[in-house]
């Protein structure tokens, strides 16, 4: 699209205000309304913040503008905002793109593998809670009849929530991502809305809109929609699977092989980026499940339908659901990432690990088909599989001891994640939460 194209765009479209978007470390939206007028202005200069203002850039009050400069193939109008349109935007300090820029920093990776004529190709299956608050204040499923043990797919829950996932999904079709199924998870109030996969950065690009429209869509009816790993101690996590393959300029899957003699569909090459993703699990798992309450959800347990359904083991199974990596034939299915994860930052250690299993041709040894669940830790020591980090504190030694991954994000990001995750397991260490008082008061 050019300046002139969108701006017969933003006339046809009553467009008044344009977001320039960007995200945090952390994945959440940040964003400036800019009137139309304006237009190149962002494309030029960009759209100019306070970069001590915005968690994860690492700069302080008396540095320069972190300038937003907009990247015009992602201009689309806002459904749920009529007037205003969104653009996702390039990070730049002082007219040189910046790296602390998740979005940045992911297409530098994904710009080196296309020099080499591949391009990596994500499906993110993202999960959320769709809640409300009862009288007391406390959360619960926005549906108050949606109270079964194993709610998954259940036709009543689906149905009592239809406007709500109708508006949602209409409000991102809308927007050209193609919404192909919704359907009730495991755990009360939970949904999961499929979209086609795309490049990795179309992908991540729009998993943060349909986050966007999933929150505001549910606050203007009263709801809340959280991607929240863990809300509920007893129910399933929100996870975001990552369904991966990568492509070549004739548009073939790499990865996919009819003659895999484990019957998987697998090339040689797609095992050796699962091998990657094996070797960097505890790693990797900082950028996927990055949060304090991530390790609610990567626990070794029940819920009450019976499962968590959330890996906890390094390993790779057929159509095996308790570990990390399912293969659903000629392709991966990473398991390992939850609602919290900054799409760009992990996709940015997934094609690290994975392309570091491609060059040392890393064997992931045979599938897993077994329920793991069920294992001891004997026998899991005994078939040498290991287990995911099951704190934030542990996965960040391992992402810090992990030269792939860090290279991958560049010193300044690495750093600057590192060190905001550490002052968030202390914040958590040093927090007094109502389970100790309870426990505790009156218990010496």
């Amino acid at each position: 699209m050019t300046p002139a194209e969108a701006g017969q765009f933003f006339e046809e479209h009553g467009i008044r205000y344009l977001l320039a978007q960007f995200v945090d470390i952390h994945g959440a939206a940040k964003a400036k309304a800019v009137p139309v007028e304006h237009l190149g202005m962002v494309l030029k200069e960009g759209a100019g913040f306070a970069g001590f203002a915005l968690c994860g850039f690492g700069m302080g009050p008396h540095g320069p503008d972190y300038m937003a400069v907009g990247d015009l193939d992602t201009l689309q109008a806002i459904p749920w905002m009529p007037g205003y349109a969104r653009m996702c935007t390039w990070g730049h300090v002082n007219g040189k793109p910046y790296a602390l820029d998740s979005r940045t920093a992911l297409k530098r990776q994904l710009d080196a593998l296309a020099a080499q004529g591949m391009t990596l190709f994500t499906g993110i299956e993202p999960e959320f809670m769709l809640l409300a608050r009862g009288p007391d204040g406390r959360l619960v499923p926005g549906d108050s009849t949606d109270t079964l043990e194993r709610p998954c797919y259940d036709y009543k829950g689906l149905a009592r929530q239809s406007e709500y996932l109708d508006r949602l999904t209409q409000a991102t079709r809308a927007v050209g991502i193609d919404v192909y199924q919704i359907d009730h998870e495991d755990a009360n109030g939970q949904f999961e809305v499929n979209y086609t996969y795309g490049d990795a950065l179309a992908s991540a690009d729009r998993l943060v809109f349909l986050k966007m429209a999933a929150s505001e869509i549910a606050h203007a009816m009263g709801l809340v929609a959280t991607f929240m790993p863990k809300p509920f101690s007893n129910r399933t996590g929100t996870g975001a699977h990552f369904h991966l393959s990568i492509g070549n300029a004739a548009s073939k899957n790499l990865f996919h092989d009819p003659q895999d003699p484990r019957g998987l569909g697998l090339s040689r090459m797609g095992y050796h980026f699962l091998g990657g993703l094996l070797a960097h699990a505890r790693g990797l798992t900082a950028l996927c499940a990055p949060t304090v309450n991530s390790y609610k959800r990567l626990v070794v347990g029940r819920s009450l339908s019976g499962s968590t359904w959330a890996p906890a083991y390094i390993t790779y199974g057929d159509n095996n659901r308790t570990c990390m990596v399912r293969v659903p034939y000629g392709r991966l299915e990473l398991r390992l990432p939850d609602g919290s994860a900054n799409p760009y930052l992990a996709t940015i250690g997934i094609l690290a690990a994975g392309l570091d299993g491609i060059a040392r041709e890393l064997d992931p040894g045979e599938p897993n088909n077994t329920n793991l669940y069920e294992w001891t830790p004997e026998q899991l020591a005994a078939s040498g599989i290991g287990l995911l980090p099951q704190n934030l504190d542990v996965a960040l030694d391992a992402f810090e001891a992990d030269d792939v991954l860090t290279t991958a994000l560049g010193a300044d990001l690495a750093a600057e994640f590192v060190r905001l995750k550490r002052m968030e397991w202390i914040e958590y260490q040093r927090h007094v939460s109502a389970w100790e008082v309870e426990r505790y008061l009156e218990f010496f």
